[in-house]
């Protein structure tokens, strides 16, 4: 995964997804690279931008992430981690937290989802869905059935 200096805003927008879990919002936003792509070496590059959003009564933190990342080959890679992009951020009631990080593939579509591991400022643990959504390049596309 890349850090968010890492990745440039030559980023080609593609749809925005959403999902909502325990009153915690998440949308993502992909985007094909082709300044970091190179299809020709099977190398195809994805910026998504994360807002997670708190529309609950109480602050919230962010503990873990886990991530399934399916490519174009049914190939499945899971990713799991304290926090995002370094940080276990607190989002309070109203508020919320965006970060942007990347994923190359071997093919030129695939598919992630996950889910963050949240605590609430009462100390309840709770799972935010993350929503499934498509990595698409201009070499193919795919779509969620």
């Amino acid at each position: 995964m890349y850090e968010p200096d890492q990745i440039p805003f030559t980023a080609k927008s593609a749809h925005q997804y959403e999902l909502e879990t325990r009153r915690i919002r998440v949308a993502v936003k992909p985007a094909y690279l082709d300044d970091q792509s190179d299809p020709e070496d099977d190398r195809y590059v994805w910026s998504y931008t994360v807002t997670i959003e708190n529309k609950g009564p109480e602050p919230v933190q962010l503990l873990s992430r886990y991530w399934s990342i399916i490519d174009g080959v049914g190939r499945v890679q899971e990713v799991r981690s304290a926090g995002v992009v370094g940080v276990q951020p607190v989002i309070a009631p109203g508020e919320s937290f965006q970060y942007t990080s990347g994923c190359p593939l071997e093919t030129a579509s695939g598919t992630m989802s996950g889910r963050y591991q949240m605590m609430s400022a009462s100390g309840e643990s709770f799972e935010a869905e993350i929503p499934a959504f498509l990595l698409e390049s201009p070499y193919e596309r795919r779509q969620i059935h």
